[in-house]
């Protein structure tokens, strides 16, 4: 038998230097375990695999963490792994003045296994400290936050167990306790209920313990905020500060082909008609009663293909649980336009469109079908003033583009007219306009706002960051996206009926849509109940029924709506343009900004430094209406 690697003392003493010289520490120890530290902290996690037992799953719940251990229990293995915590202890104490250890360890699986009619398994957590020791606020707050924690609709159960030893059953202490006083080095105990395996087979099941890691993750994470701040000579500035700031490269590897994949296709322009000049003629041809065919650009590629290389990618490698998450979401986002593509032009994209953009709910359609009442449809807004074409509206967004040039070389944004494209469309940071567009003078600024302003803006924030799924987007976005970009025609005083009204009728043509009425059905209710010219309500028509059922267009008013909730909340606007996310993001993206993982965005759009803005949206936290935003000044 093959004599087991010792870790030479050369090796503990790099590690010592290196964390005396705040350089991270990632490293396999022999056969015994894993140590990564990213920085100095005043804390370490802690997991020992049960010597003979199997306790599959948990060693993933520390490895989310900044500065962990994982090592062997047996007793071979113990003399290393105590030397390995001394020389931690011994280094990063004198720096704090003292120091944290959290050993996690699962509890005893029961002798009668739960019949799964009983349902899912209530989360449940023992902290252990010694008597008369340990930091009590520390140990306070960790009970609070674990008992947050919330599981398969289970709100967890945490206790905290006074006791003269805090390690795992069966085994010895990390560090004799006369070690540990002289030290400083204080030591807690988490003793949890796996209830992310059988207790029966042990297979482990990954979505609950996915969420059990994160949720522990920011539990640990509060907990050691309060242990710096009360105990230790280190004041971090916020609680996420706390947590990983180093992207390992499994996380780069994944970041980076999740993007490539992104890149490979553009969805909207896949699914938009190339054809929709044509189509009007020949719906006109047929006395508007005849639903018209609408053809689409070739898919360049195989769906299914990519869908295989989609799931090649080894998320389950990444070890940041608010990253992995992330990176989840998104690649079940992908997944889910990959499918829509190969269903285009079938009744099955419709279900895929509601699953990817959700549907419109009777709080949102009634709002819809107030706008439509209460905003006349005889006004003549935005005719006023006369028209300009595409190359008129392309002169004024280059001159717009090169203003923001100035602040940011990177912003390196083109714009195209197209002959096979009827609107604007922002795609992979270009501006593209439709070659027959012609777009009334008092909208002109408004759509530069929306389309250069937000999506283009938010595009090359996005690729400012180390993170490339800023700019693809992280999955959900487009609903704040849209939001964002329509709150920007108001806040530069160009959110006019007429539009406002198109945006409600979108809502009303997707309910529609929704509800099995027709393309004809669709449009006679908006040409003959609301009164939409018959062009404006063939394009309307055509933007929901696009690729079999796109309910896309109800995430402009909805997304104006909850950015209206989110800002009378007290939410701030600037930190929404960091990039393509969604609203659920928003706090993730200051923790990965706390972390240090996420920079502060390049650019605010250029708007917001107009003194009519301030006063604007001082309107809206003071409980301006969604109809009023058409009140002029």
């Amino acid at each position: 038998m093959r004599a087991k690697k010792r870790v030479t003392k050369e090796e503990f003493n790099d590690i010592a230097k290196r964390l005396a010289a705040n350089q991270p520490i990632r490293r396999n120890l022999s056969d015994w375990g894993r140590v990564h530290i990213d920085r100095k902290l005043p804390f370490l996690c802690v997991y020992r695999r049960p010597p003979g037992g199997d306790d599959s799953g948990t060693e993933r719940l520390v490895t989310g963490e900044p500065a962990y251990l994982i090592g062997r229990g047996e007793r071979p293995a113990h003399l290393e792994l105590t030397k390995m915590v001394k020389t931690v202890v011994e280094t990063l104490s004198k720096e704090f003045g003292t120091f944290l250890i959290v050993e996690i360890w699962t509890s005893p699986e029961p002798k009668e296994v739960t019949p799964p009619s009983a349902g899912p398994q209530k989360p449940f957590f023992r902290i252990l400290h010694r008597k008369r020791e340990g930091p009590e606020s520390t140990i306070e707050v960790l009970k609070g936050e674990l008992g947050r924690i919330r599981i398969n609709r289970r709100t967890a159960e945490a206790e905290v167990t006074p006791t003269i030893k805090t390690s795992p059953p069966g085994l010895q202490p990390l560090l004799l306790s006369k070690v540990a006083r002289s030290l400083n080095c204080q030591f807690i105990g988490i003793e949890l209920r796996p209830i992310y395996r059988d207790a029966e087979s042990g297979a482990v099941f990954p979505i609950v313990r996915r969420s059990l890691r994160r949720g522990m993750t920011l539990a640990l994470r509060r907990a050691f905020f309060e242990f710096a701040k009360r105990e230790t000579s280190h004041q971090p500035p916020h609680y996420h500060a706390m947590g990983r700031k180093a992207m390992v490269r499994a996380a780069w590897n994944v970041d980076a082909e999740l993007a490539a994949i992104n890149r490979a296709f553009d969805f909207l322009l896949l699914v938009s008609p190339t054809n929709s000049d044509q189509a009007w003629s020949r719906f006109q041809r047929s006395k508007l009663s005849a639903a018209p065919l609408f053809l689409y650009r070739p898919v360049p590629f195989d769906p299914s293909l990519l869908k295989r290389k989609l799931y090649h990618i080894p998320i389950e490698r990444v070890e940041d649980p608010t990253l992995g998450y992330l990176f989840g979401q998104k690649r079940r986002e992908l997944e889910q336009q990959l499918s829509m593509l190969q269903d285009r032009g079938t009744k099955n994209f419709l279900l895929g469109s509601l699953q990817l953009h959700g549907g419109v709910d009777d709080n949102l359609y009634q709002l819809a079908r107030d706008l439509l009442e209460k905003l006349s449809s005889r006004t003549r807004e935005d005719s006023r003033g006369g028209h300009v074409n595409a190359e008129a509206f392309a002169e004024r967004a280059r001159q717009e583009i090169d203003e923001y040039r100035k602040g940011f070389a990177g912003f390196t944004g083109s714009v195209q007219i197209r002959s096979d494209l009827s609107g604007l469309m922002v795609s992979q940071g270009h501006l593209l306009i439709g070659k027959q567009i012609r777009i009334p003078i008092s909208r002109v600024d408004p759509l530069i706002q929306h389309e250069i302003g937000t999506h283009m803006l938010t595009y090359y924030n996005g690729r400012s960051q180390p993170l490339h799924q800023l700019y693809c987007g992280l999955s959900g976005y487009d609903e704040l996206q849209e939001g964002l970009a329509v709150f920007s025609e108001y806040l530069v005083g160009g959110l006019s009926r007429p539009r406002l009204r198109l945006l409600a009728a979108r809502v009303v043509a997707a309910r529609q849509l929704i509800d099995g009425a027709s393309f004809v059905d669709i449009f006679r209710e908006l040409d003959r109940t609301w009164d939409f010219e018959g062009r404006t309500a063939f394009t309307i028509t055509m933007r929901v029924w696009r690729g079999g059922g796109l309910t896309k267009d109800a995430t402009y008013l909805r997304g104006l709506m909850r950015l209206i909730e989110y800002l009378q909340r007290g939410g701030k606007l600037a930190p929404l343009f960091v990039g393509k996310i969604a609203a659920e993001h928003i706090s993730i993206v200051e923790e990965l900004q706390w972390r240090k993982i996420l920079l502060w965005p390049p650019l605010i759009p250029n708007y917001l430094e107009r003194p009519e803005t301030a006063e604007r949206l001082a309107r809206i936290t003071n409980g301006l209406s969604i109809i009023d935003l058409t009140r002029r000044d």
